[in-house]
């Protein structure tokens, strides 16, 4: 069978698929699940462009890992063909534990477990199916391999992971701030003393990428009707929960089910292999055909979130730099108190506040450096002149107050 496939992407043009073990990965179904989950969430529902998938995402940035590694070798820098296949992999299955629509899942379903923790059960397993052929790229992907810059092309604050999400979001949502020059900040790409560094002549690409990237949040990721829409897919999955912990059998495909059904912790997770099979099998489908049949059960604070989704009726959101009133807060739950006749614990699906938080650069946490034309080296917020990204590297912290529209029309 011919391995050697190309794969034309929208974003980069060809891919070709870079080793046979590479395409016996891809079509595992580990990875093939991963079409069926869509990358940013409920954001087609302000954005309808935006439907790509975890699996556009994990091919586009197996591709940039590829130029990433020409760049250095090209610079003099000794990576084998063994590293650069191993690379490659831990960059293609590092969002292999995302469950259905990304991070909605994690807080709701199943609790305190991250993705991150599932993609590496997830390459253990696959790890013992390959007869041991990804030792080395499970050993950088856990940061356990001796070249550190290996682990820092994977995951870091100038990873190939955000280069292609920034990329990929932006061409897809069609928010043009989101373009990053990735081409150039990858040819400015070098190592010094093991540690990944970028150019001095490439700074004001890195500036772009780190505005780009706070822009992003703010337009994309953080956008008030995206928070409102994935708020009440946890509101629902929070209900849905709830309603099943009591002993009353919800709709839901049998892999759904067993995370409705009952509470499994990470020790479950890591002991006992059925949690896992049954967890690589979820994606969205799952979840929004059980939502469709919700919208009709008898519970009324679970069958009204759902038809609200379905019809894309969303919470209003109000995004503040202080806390909401309590008074307001406290008027919007009498309200749904008194339309919806429930308590004041179950108005809490109708009307509640949260926080959140953009940061586009964490000072101290795997910097950005950059080699300076004497050689020395230096964090982007001490070489750059633009004070701005002294601000980037500040969390924003902000406040919102989530309600149903009907609950203010109703004062």
């Amino acid at each position: 069978m011919n391995k050697k496939k190309i794969i034309n992407d929208p974003v980069y043009g060809f891919i070709t698929i870079p080793s046979e073990l590479i395409f016996d990965l891809i079509q595992h179904p580990y990875v093939q699940r991963m079409r069926y989950i869509k990358q940013l969430g409920m954001t087609h529902l302000v954005y309808p462009g935006a439907l790509h998938t975890r699996f556009h995402h994990a091919i586009g940035a197996m591709h940039l890992m590829g130029l990433a590694v020409e760049t250095l070798r090209s610079k003099g820098h000794s990576i084998s063909e063994e590293e650069e296949e191993a690379v490659t992999i831990a960059i293609l299955l590092h969002d292999i534990g995302h469950g259905p629509f990304s991070h909605a899942l994690e807080h709701t379903i199943v609790e305190g477990i991250s993705h991150e923790h599932i993609s590496a059960l997830l390459m253990d397993n696959l790890n013992r199916q390959f007869g041991g052929k990804m030792d080395m790229a499970l050993s950088i992907f856990k940061k356990r391999y001796p070249k550190k810059f290996l682990y820092q092309l994977v995951s870091g604050q100038l990873d190939i992971d955000r280069m292609d999400y920034l990329s990929r979001d932006s061409f897809f949502t069609g928010v043009s701030e989101g373009v990053i020059s990735f081409d150039r900040i990858i040819k400015m790409l070098d190592v010094v003393n093991d540690q990944l560094v970028v150019e001095e002549k490439g700074i004001y690409s890195i500036e772009k990428f780190l505005i780009a990237r706070r822009l992003m949040y703010w337009q994309v990721y953080l956008h008030k009707t995206v928070i409102a829409a994935e708020q009440m897919l946890v509101k629902i999955l929070e209900r849905a929960k709830e309603i099943s912990l009591t002993g009353r059998e919800l709709f839901a495909t049998p892999c759904f089910a067993h995370f409705l059904n009952k509470s499994i912790s990470r020790e479950d997770f890591t002991n006992d292999p059925q949690h896992l099979e049954k967890f690589s099998r979820l994606d969205d489908h799952d979840i929004f055909t059980s939502i469709k049949v919700w919208a009709k059960d008898e519970d009324l604070i679970l069958s009204t979130l759902c038809q609200h989704l379905i019809d894309r009726n969303l919470y209003q959101v109000e995004i503040s730099n202080e806390q909401p009133l309590a008074e307001n807060i406290d008027t919007l739950v009498n309200s749904a108190g008194i339309q919806y006749n429930v308590d004041e614990d179950d108005a809490s699906y109708f009307v509640f506040t949260d926080t959140i938080k953009n940061n586009a650069y964490s000072v101290g946490d795997g910097n950005i450096n950059l080699l300076m034309k004497d050689g020395s080296i230096q964090d982007i917020t001490i070489a750059s002149d633009n004070s701005n990204l002294e601000a980037l590297a500040k969390t924003v912290k902000k406040y919102i107050l989530c309600y149903l529209k009907e609950l203010k029309q109703s004062e």
